[in-house]
């Protein structure tokens, strides 16, 4: 790593944006690197991610979402936001207590697209981010800020999809 931190941005409408953060992850594992592992939106906790990152101690694990999202305009939106800014504060405290070497914000990009985080909160954050830590952010619809602040940008797209023909989510692939 350099003196400068590292941001990281998978985005797109297709499969891999978590699964991508996840494999630095494992990276930093491999290396014995403190990561935390934050999640905007998700709630699931029976993912095999969670089980197999459990196992690893320099890993920790957080969930700070209440699930799928109601739509635009729907009143439990509030509760939504509530969460993603309790995670985005969980984030800072984490940043700024300087444990980890890696932070993954996943499906943060989602929240600043949904409204649930105002961009200019999570680019802030982004700036007071310290030297030698890298930071991966994931999720559908990232802002030109966000992209413009990352120094790497994956846009991943989707090619083909069994969710498009009905088929439903996997154990081992999806969950």
């Amino acid at each position: 790593m350099t003196n400068k931190p590292r941001i990281l941005l998978f985005t797109g409408e297709g499969k891999g944006k978590t699964t991508a953060a996840l494999g630095m992850v494992l990276r930093a594992v491999g290396h014995g690197m403190p990561t935390l592992v934050l999640q905007f939106v998700k709630e699931d906790s029976t993912t095999g991610e969670i089980r197999a990152l459990e196992s690893f101690d320099t890993v920790d694990f957080v969930q700070t979402g209440l699930g799928f999202l109601p739509p635009d305009g729907d009143p439990r939106m509030a509760r939504h936001r509530e969460a993603a800014e309790a995670g985005l504060a969980r984030a800072g405290e984490a940043l700024r207590g300087g444990r980890y070497s890696l932070v993954v914000l996943d499906e943060i990009c989602f929240a600043v697209a949904r409204g649930l985080l105002d961009e200019a909160d999570v680019l802030a954050l982004l700036e007071q981010v310290p030297a030698n830590v890298s930071v991966a952010l994931t999720g559908r619809g990232a802002t030109p800020g966000l992209i413009e602040a990352a120094d790497t940008v994956s846009d991943i797209r989707c090619v083909k999809h069994p969710s498009h023909e009905g088929r439903g989510a996997e154990k081992g692939i999806e969950m």
